[in-house]
């Protein structure tokens, strides 16, 4: 049957099922049940993220661009190779801090919590602005280093000085010695472009729950390290007050991947915004939902931090605020979260593909072919609801 104007439209925009299949192989695998269920059916299929680690990847998936690729260095200084992505239309550049500063780049060596820097992201935000895009796009998640965005700005082009003049290392250590911040090198377009920050933590960047404390430990940081790291990133707080103008001390959302967004809005203007709901803005999402019938979304494992800043939330928070508020349908590999909780997100339900007491072994084999299913089932059910 042909699809026409009257036809219902599903959109599909999942996660990843980590370990098992991409945002891009979810989404082909539901894409695939929901025609089976509804053949005149017009789908809109995207590849999301939260922002962190993988974003990349899914807007890659779901822009069909090329890959571009930057030789820089991991967040202990060796030699590595990063990628980034530009919309079809050239205008939105991606960074991905994983990429060059992320924590599996450094696995194969003892964690460095204070010499841990973000210079090589810094290089490839460089590489994006020499490319012409008018907004850069920092996804932020899977960070090694504790150092207030400051190895970014290195990368950028600034020069963090001590009293006497010198350039201080990199790295969260370095930041306790900065007296001065020279940003007369600084790359000639990065004040011209949209600087957009994803996020989905509220951390501030000191304090109890600030960046070394919360986050600290899970780079190598022991209880030592993390009074100094959080001393050091309030004088460098205090410096970027001092040179900006703009306190970032409490600011929430500061203390996400070692405080880089510290730098990014003292120095460069930057937004902080919700991550899901910024990638799904990104990919069009908003627009696609405007007539839905239908949305499904998924990811590995639905429980209360899906609700609390990850996709599935992003998702609901937009179909919810959408002129034709279409029910919100989880697919995942395991749920966890009562249904009840579910509904006060505005999810209507979730559905885990595992049909009863199964060996993990066999689920991560047959988890495309059971998202299809499943997604049949859900899909056939939901749309016979519909009025006629």
């Amino acid at each position: 049957m042909t699809a026409t104007a009257a036809a219902p439209h599903v959109v599909v925009v999942p996660d990843s099922f980590k370990g098992s299949l991409s945002a891009r192989e979810v989404a082909d695998a539901v894409c695939a049940g929901v025609r089976v269920a509804a053949p005149d059916a017009r789908i809109t299929c995207l590849a999301m993220a939260d922002g962190g680690e993988g974003t990349l990847d899914a807007l890659l998936s779901t822009w069909r661009t090329e890959v571009r690729a930057v030789e820089t260095v991991d967040a202990i200084g060796r030699p590595t190779t990063a990628r980034w992505a530009a919309s079809p239309d050239g205008r939105v550049g991606v960074v991905e801090l994983a990429e060059a500063s992320g924590l599996p780049r450094v696995s194969d060596r003892t964690l460095q919590p204070l010499r841990a820097h973000t210079r090589g992201t810094g290089d490839l935000a460089a590489a994006v602005l020499d490319a012409g895009v008018e907004e850069v796009l920092v996804c932020l998640g899977g960070s090694a280093s504790t150092d207030g965005g400051a190895g970014l700005l290195t990368g950028l082009g600034a020069r963090l000085l001590d009293a006497d003049g010198a350039e201080v290392p990199d790295g969260g250590e370095g930041l306790a010695r900065v007296a001065s911040l020279d940003l007369s090198g600084l790359h000639p377009r990065a004040r011209e472009v949209r600087w957009r920050v994803a996020v989905d933590v509220t951390n501030p960047l000191v304090g109890e729950q600030g960046a070394a404390a919360v986050f600290g430990p899970q780079k190598g940081a022991r209880p030592g390290d993390v009074a100094f790291l959080d001393e050091a990133l309030t004088c460098w707080a205090n410096l970027l007050e001092r040179e900006t103008g703009v306190r970032v001390h409490e600011l929430p959302g500061a203390g996400a991947a070692g405080g880089v967004p510290a730098a990014l809005v003292a120095v460069l203007g930057a937004g902080l915004e919700h991550g899901a709901t910024l990638v799904a803005e990104t990919v069009g999402l908003p627009a696609a939902l405007a007539d839905a019938a239908l949305v499904l979304t998924g990811e590995g494992s639905f429980d209360s931090q899906s609700v609390r800043g990850k996709v599935a939330d992003g998702v609901a928070r937009l179909a919810a605020a959408s002129p034709a508020r279409p029910p919100v349908v989880v697919l995942a590999g395991q749920v966890l979260l009562p249904a009840p909780q579910a509904r006060a997100a505005g999810i209507a339900a979730a559905f885990s593909i595992a049909p009863g007491p199964i060996d993990l072994e066999d689920l991560l084999g047959r988890t495309a072919a059971r998202l299809t299913d499943l997604a049949t089932s859900v899909t056939g059910l939901v749309l016979a609801a519909r009025p006629a």
